[in-house]
């Protein structure tokens, strides 16, 4: 998973808490209740953005590991491939080296039974 993705996800979990904090600041001045209902409702409020916020960074972390095995599957992947390439053109190499020699001994043959027919 990229930097940019996971400071996205960082950012949405902030923003997600600071709005739950906001709004149970706005529930507690706006609503007409007893300080011991108010402060269940803010324990009950804390533990159900604990429990998302645990979720979604649960979520988050699951997805980071199956981008991670999906990129070293690629990597291996392309990697093999670039194997199996640098073999086949290794071969080629192989057999182009011995065709040019060949080619030259030939050469060589050739100029060497001349020369030595011009001298006999």
């Amino acid at each position: 998973m990229s930097e940019s993705s996971d400071s996205e996800i960082g950012s949405f979990l902030t923003g997600f808490i600071i709005g739950g904090l906001v709004g149970a600041a706005v529930a507690l001045i706006m609503a007409p209740q007893s300080g011991e209902e108010t402060r269940a409702q803010i324990r009950q409020r804390s533990i159900e953005l604990r429990d998302q916020a645990n979720t979604y960074g649960e979520d988050a972390r699951h997805r980071a590991e199956e981008a991670a095995a999906a990129a070293r599957n690629r990597a291996e992947k392309l990697a093999a491939e670039a194997r199996a390439k640098g073999e086949e053109l290794a071969e080629k190499g192989k057999g182009i080296v011995t065709e040019r020699r060949k080619q030259i001994d030939d050469l060589l043959g050739r100029k060497g039974s001349e020369s030595e027919a011009a001298a006999g």
